[in-house]
């Protein structure tokens, strides 16, 4: 349909038109789906709802216990080390097209990557033990 109407010559406002009440129609069947199955599922409480469900075993120590931060600064770390690397890639195979500007625009990005970068290891973040 949209395509249909690029070939036609339509304004882009029709398009956003387009999408903006398509996404409007998911977000109400959505919604509706949600509500309706609250309203006829059953809610029946029970003890054995509420036992552990995954191996069987009753547990011996308390369940809940906190993960240090320390592992989610590093997966945090991790995570924007492996965003800088999709980013590097597609730069890297249109290099030469780009210019010099391109290539500042990168060192840039790394260069501020790289003083992140030295922060976390300064404050330890990168030790693991």
């Amino acid at each position: 349909m949209a395509l249909g109407l690029l070939q036609q010559g339509s304004s882009y406002g029709m398009l956003y038109l387009y999408v903006g009440i398509f996404m409007l129609l998911i977000t109400g069947f959505v919604a509706t789906t949600l509500v309706i199955a609250r309203l006829i599922s059953p809610g029946r409480r029970s003890g054995t709802k509420n036992q552990i469900y995954e191996t069987g075993e009753t547990t011996v120590t308390d369940p809940w216990r906190p993960f240090p931060v320390r592992y989610y600064v590093f997966a945090l770390l991790f995570l924007i080390f492996d965003v800088e690397a999709a980013f590097l890639y597609p730069w890297a195979v249109i290099y030469r097209d780009l210019g010099l500007y391109g290539f500042v625009e990168m060192v840039i990005f790394v260069a501020i990557l790289t003083v992140g970068l030295a922060y976390a290891w300064k404050k330890g973040a990168l030790k693991w033990v």
